[in-house]
């Protein structure tokens, strides 16, 4: 991984040097835009709107658009001034229980290592954030941005989460929530009832995206020559009619589900403790065909050396 920036973190009278590296990243196949016919790359002008001519990026500037249309140009001179921090410091606030943290403010996620000589600072920080079972809660400048995040950790090392303001995150406001929709209780039960036999331990490594497997395939097709099939897409389903039979069939189905997959671990285990003892038997099987073949071979060099052999029980 390659650092994307530097500065500190910044606890009391405490300086912790660090490095910030991007913890995440989005596994997705990128396209380019090209001509149908012969594949050439397909190139943008930045074009004035008002007298038709391109524009060289030196001349751009940034433009705020009114509600009557009009446009404000704002200049670097513009930008030079406002209270963005440049200190390059991470601030600590204060210190917050992590479940008192909506997750819909999280935004990004980083890995923050110690720099030169802020191992041991960073260290202690985190044994005694790790001991309080808070999260850290800082503020930021990254990519001409100021924002608000948390500072916690995961695996040893101190993740920073930046956040979204309180005015970014959007209202739920949906007609159906001022309905009166009645679910009876015997519907809330079954609901229940599906829930738990779902129950499982989250392991993101039983999860894969198939789009972006299939995708990868018909791309590797394409470049051997060969000819694509599409898969026939699974047809969907509408909404449950009985509402109450759909949830009993899916709790029916989730229970065959988990006594199918934990009957093939058991059947699994149980090969795996036969296998040796059946190997031996094959093994064994194998042998037999061998040592007859053996004694006949010694057979025919009886009968090719009669002479010899005679001669040698004589002699003994």
């Amino acid at each position: 991984m390659r650092s994307i920036w530097k500065g500190a973190i910044s606890f009391g009278l405490v300086t912790i040097p660090v490095k910030l590296y991007s913890a995440t990243e989005q596994k997705d196949v990128s396209f380019h835009q090209v001509h149908r016919e012969d594949g050439g790359r397909i190139k943008y002008k930045r074009v004035c709107t008002v007298d038709g001519e391109e524009v060289p990026y030196s001349d751009i500037a940034k433009g705020y658009e009114l509600a009557t249309g009009e446009i404000v140009v704002l200049t670097d001179e513009d930008f030079a001034d406002l209270p963005l921090s440049t200190s390059r410091r991470i601030d600590v606030l204060q210190f917050t229980p992590v479940e008192q943290i909506d997750p819909i403010y999280f935004a990004k996620s980083y890995y923050l290592e110690p720099d030169g000589q802020g191992a041991k600072p960073y260290v202690l920080l985190r044994d005694a954030l790790e001991r309080s079972g808070q999260v850290a809660i800082v503020k930021v400048a990254l990519r001409q941005r100021e924002s608000l995040a948390t500072l916690r950790v995961r695996d040893g090392v101190f993740v920073l989460e930046t956040m979204l303001w309180p005015d970014e995150v959007r209202e739920a406001e949906f007609p159906f929530l001022e309905e009166d929709v009645d679910v009876r209780p015997q519907e809330l039960k079954m609901a229940e009832s599906l829930i738990d036999t779902m129950v499982a331990d989250f392991d993101p490594a039983e999860y894969k995206d198939a789009y972006r497997e299939a995708l990868q395939e018909v791309i590797e097709a394409k470049v051997a020559g060969r000819e694509v099939v599409a898969a026939e897409a699974p047809a969907e389903q509408g909404p449950a009619v009985d509402l109450m039979a759909a949830l009993r069939a899916s709790v029916e189905a989730a229970k065959r589900e988990r006594e199918g997959a934990g009957a093939g671990r058991a059947a699994g285990a149980a090969g795996a403790k036969k296998k040796a003892p059946a190997k031996r038997a094959a093994e064994a099987s194998e042998e037999k065909p061998a040592a007859r073949k053996a004694a006949a071979n010694g057979a025919d060099e009886d009968e090719k050396a009669p002479a010899r052999k005679r001669k040698t029980r004589r002699s003994a």
